[in-house]
């Protein structure tokens, strides 16, 4: 079994691309679900419980799988352009859609417009902007984790650490990314043995439990990482110091346990998995026209058929976002091309071999 899972990560392309497919893919739709079920927590001890387990771990889980993908970030003109074209115009044109959504929706035409305050879901975008552009730097320091934790510890002790560029988020999430940076193929190849699988299932189990047990007490703001510790649950800016590490250490566990149980071969929705950012940026306009338009007053949404009902609701929904038709109507400004912006780049030549050896080949990473 350690062999299929080897296999699964390190051997060819075509099942790489499908562990990691499916990892985005059944990470978007957790995100989802969290947001689905928010509405819920407040009559229901079981929906706050699995709430709880799921914001401990997806955003973080996330973050590390961007870090992954953004290994081979570099500054050079091409990467450069796609930084570009894939996160920054997308959180300019979605910020401004969203904030126009609200001014709409809530008929509140004062409220007011910047891009240094990322609206709802746009704080990723602009977090994932400033870790792969200082990508570079954090390969090239020795211990980036412990480095990254000490300043998102540091941090979280700061309550003037303000709002703007939602830096509190971008800086105390960044750990999680700077740990994707580090790993290598065979670190996913351990976790996805049988052996780990197979802790996987009590440690999430408990996780679940203890989060029922704490939910009628524990503040899910801990999860959300948008402010300091300073007086949450009368925390003092000294109790960062262990908050933050055991936050950070929770979220790893758990989400080793679910890449553990993401299976490597292809199925229905691996493809989806290319997909996720158009479902990450265009799910919140539904999930907010449910909550400002009054869906959740529905009483029977808050019974236990009902809360499975919103759940697979809102599978569908991140399901049909990540697919092909949808993502063509939206390429031009998830995707944009913007050919028009840059100077042509000419691609990399190979360097001659070298008298007497063999050619060899060479093979670079996307990121």
């Amino acid at each position: 079994m350690a062999g299929q899972a080897a296999q699964a990560i390190t051997g060819g392309g075509k099942a790489r691309e499908s562990y990691f497919d499916n990892v985005k893919y059944l990470t978007i739709v957790l995100v989802v679900c969290g947001h689905a079920w928010e509405p819920l927590t407040y009559g229901s001890r079981a929906v706050t419980a699995l709430y709880l387990t799921v914001y401990a771990f997806h955003m973080p889980a996330f973050a590390l799988v961007s870090g992954y993908m953004s290994r081979s970030f570099d500054m050079s003109p091409r990467r450069l352009k796609r930084l570009v074209t894939g996160v920054v115009v997308p959180y300019v044109v979605f910020e401004v859609a969203y904030t126009l959504f609200y001014k709409v929706v809530q008929d509140d035409w004062k409220y007011p417009f910047s891009l240094l305050d990322p609206w709802y879901l746009m704080w990723f975008l602009l977090a994932l902007f400033v870790w792969r552009i200082t990508t570079p730097l954090w390969l090239a320091i020795r211990q980036p984790v412990l480095v990254s934790l000490v300043i998102a510890t540091a941090v979280s002790m700061s309550p003037d650490t303000g709002g703007d560029m939602a830096l509190q988020r971008v800086l105390q999430f960044l750990p999680f990314f700077v740990v994707g940076l580090v790993l290598r193929p065979e670190h996913f190849e351990r976790v996805r043995t049988w052996r780990m699988r197979v802790v996987a299932l009590p440690v999430g189990l408990a996780a679940v439990v203890a989060a029922y047990w704490v939910a009628p007490r524990f503040d899910a703001g801990w999860f959300y990482h948008r402010g300091s510790v300073v007086g949450r649950d009368g925390m003092t800016a000294w109790d960062g110091l262990w908050a933050t590490p055991a936050l950070f250490l929770l979220a790893l566990v758990l989400t080793a346990c679910f890449l553990a149980w993401v299976p490597g071969r292809k199925f229905w929705f691996t493809a989806l998995g290319a997909g996720t950012i158009y479902a990450y940026l265009l799910h919140g306009f539904v999930i907010k026209t449910a909550r400002w338009d009054g869906w959740y007053k529905h009483e029977w949404l808050h019974t236990p058929l009902g809360e499975v009902a919103v759940t697979l609701a809102g599978i569908a929904l991140i399901t049909v976002l990540c697919t092909n038709p949808v993502r063509r109507v939206f390429r031009f400004v998830v995707e944009p091309r913007m050919e028009w912006a840059f100077r042509p780049t000419e691609p990399k030549k190979r360097p001659e071999p070298a008298a007497g050896r063999d050619r060899e080949r060479v093979t670079v990473a996307g990121g």
